[in-house]
């Protein structure tokens, strides 16, 4: 069995969204019928997050912890307890292509590590869009680490004691001991999965704030820019 693990806290206008992607790529024929599972970590929900993955039929695990590195690691425990032999990692505001499973466990390696595309850039400069677009490099031996696009197989995921209770970069962590373990990864551009630039960041220094920052940088490099051209003048 192969399972996905989506960390949730109030995620009710994103989840459906998101379950509607990966039940469409858990039936991929690549597969061979294999079962998926979905599983959410309703961390500290509010909403109706529950609701939304009842009427996709997502198993879901609740905890109290607004901490996602505890709140992947709970969803994979109850995955593997289940007899999951693949964890395939995303989030709840992003959409997963109909291929991703299968490229993830017929990657011929022991962990996949994919990379992100973001489709709604809401009110984003397109300066920034251009400086993503430039450090994501989309290609095989990239080192991008996101928790969005993200798997490992089961044997791998015990070896290094899983995810750690970490409010951010727990996709890191996780990654850097299979480095360790010299447990060997699947760098791949494909498949790239599809996510958002909101600003309403769930984990401190994710990935909503790592977006923040680079416009941050991209308006401080095109306000020094400017006062250059006007001394010039």
């Amino acid at each position: 069995m192969i399972a996905v693990i989506v960390p949730a806290h109030n995620e009710a206008a994103d989840m459906g969204r998101c379950l509607e992607a990966v039940n469409a790529a858990a039936g991929h024929p690549g597969l061979g019928g294999e079962p998926v599972i979905a599983v959410v970590a309703l961390d500290a929900c509010t909403d109706g997050t529950a609701a939304v993955c009842a009427l996709h039929g997502a198993a879901a695990v609740a905890l109290d912890a607004r901490c996602v590195g505890a709140a992947r690691a709970a969803a994979a425990r109850h995955a593997l307890d289940l007899g999951a032999r693949w964890i395939a990692s995303t989030d709840a505001d992003t959409v997963v292509p109909p291929d991703w499973l299968w490229k993830q466990v017929a990657c011929d390696a022991d962990a996949f590590c994919g990379v992100v595309e973001v489709t709604d850039w809401l009110d984003y400069p397109p300066a920034v869009r251009e400086a993503f677009t430039g450090r994501e490099l989309p290609c095989d031996g990239h080192r991008h680490i996101h928790g969005a696009n993200l798997g490992l197989g089961a044997a791998a995921y015990e070896k290094v004691g899983g995810f750690q209770p970490l409010v951010t970069g727990e996709d890191v962590a996780l990654v850097q001991a299979l480095e360790r373990s010299q447990i060997s990864i699947a760098w791949r551009a494909r498949r790239v999965v599809y996510t958002s630039a909101r600003r309403s960041a769930r984990a401190p220094q994710g990935f909503s704030s790592f977006l923040q920052e680079l416009e941050r940088d991209v308006l401080r490099t095109r306000g020094a820019r400017l006062r250059a051209q006007a001394l010039v003048r």
